[in-house]
């Protein structure tokens, strides 16, 4: 790994806290920040293996830890979008 990747690794892993290796060499990294009413809001940031992000977007829970929202901000801002639950 090169100093700048290195780097960016280690900023990454201050910023976030929490990170998964993903198939390939790259990274899933996250941190949660509580609400209000007790939702919560989920960031993550999955980069390559040189640490280059490829998506940023945030999950949103609900008082009971249901995923209820994702707003994707990266590589396109595609505003919130509601999760719809299937039914069996």
């Amino acid at each position: 790994m090169d100093e700048q990747t290195e780097y960016k690794r280690t900023i990454n892993e201050r910023k976030f806290g929490k990170w998964e290796e993903l198939t390939g060499g790259g990274r899933r990294y996250s941190y949660e920040v509580d609400g209000r009413h007790g939702w919560t809001a989920r960031y993550v940031k999955e980069v390559n293996l040189i640490e280059e992000t490829l998506r940023f977007y945030q999950e949103i829970y609900d008082n009971k830890g249901k995923l209820v929202e994702i707003h994707e901000k990266y590589p396109d801002d595609k505003g919130h979008k509601k999760v719809i639950e299937e039914k069996p």
